[in-house]
């Protein structure tokens, strides 16, 4: 994407969205450590930790791209099924922990009820619509069970909102230009305008029927994670 152009919307978002995460799979993982100075690692444990499900849960690990979050909900003893709409990040992914399915988040390929919880890394930014997301993931999750969303977010701190507008906006896409694709690490910086407010986020998760929402910032704010609990 080139800059000064507007982020797409609707199906266009979902045609440039799959074609970049195809094209960036190879190197995917090595750029993430980069770009996240290794934090990444620490987050997807903090996101396992806050599901507080016992060891055997089913849980449902939504966009899982290369499987990483996968392989941490194995790790700690709980059952992790994968699904992506890239055929070239599940290729990537290799020998993922887990049945990795290629299917849309906005008829996700499980009956009702079908897990426990569900996780999803970085990718809510990266879907057309999320009131559709949150609604199948509500239809998907049994009663009581847990949904746990990774994002980036802004630090409210403005010497941080300051280094990371640096390092996210101009560094990350040197990163990206010279290990992978340049104009896929553009595009991600931009892509956090697609985030809703946190109030409005929370508002459309208690519409889609996930109750105690709540949200916890990572990092000085660079990250977040929001949690619900199916009603």
């Amino acid at each position: 994407m080139k800059p000064g152009t507007a982020l797409p919307t609707g199906d266009a978002k979902v045609a440039a969205v799959d074609a970049m995460f195809d094209t960036i799979a190879p190197r995917y993982d090595l750029c993430n450590r980069l770009i996240s100075l290794g934090r990444a690692d620490g987050w997807r444990r903090r996101t396992v930790a806050a599901l507080g499900l016992p060891a055997g849960a089913t849980v449902l690990d939504l966009a899982c791209g290369t499987g990483d979050l996968c392989r941490e909900l194995r790790q700690a003893g709980l059952v992790p099924v994968g699904v992506d709409r890239s055929a070239g990040m599940l290729a990537a992914a290799g020998r993922a922990p887990a049945p990795l399915v290629r299917g849309d988040a906005l008829s996700l390929p499980l009956r009702a009820g079908a897990v426990d919880g569900v996780v999803c890394g970085f990718a809510l930014r990266n879907f057309a619509a999320l009131a559709p997301v949150f609604a199948d993931c509500a239809r998907v999750v049994r009663p009581g069970g847990v949904v746990v969303f990774l994002e980036v977010d802004t630090p409210p701190s403005a010497v941080l909102r300051a280094g990371h507008r640096v390092w996210f906006g101009g560094v990350v896409p040197l990163i990206g230009a010279l290990l992978s694709d340049g104009a896929a690490y553009r595009y991600l910086p931009r892509s956090v305008a697609y985030l809703p407010p946190p109030d409005e986020l929370a508002r459309m998760l208690a519409e889609a029927g996930f109750t105690r929402v709540a949200r916890v910032r990572l990092s000085g704010g660079i990250a977040q994670l929001v949690t619900g609990v199916r009603a």
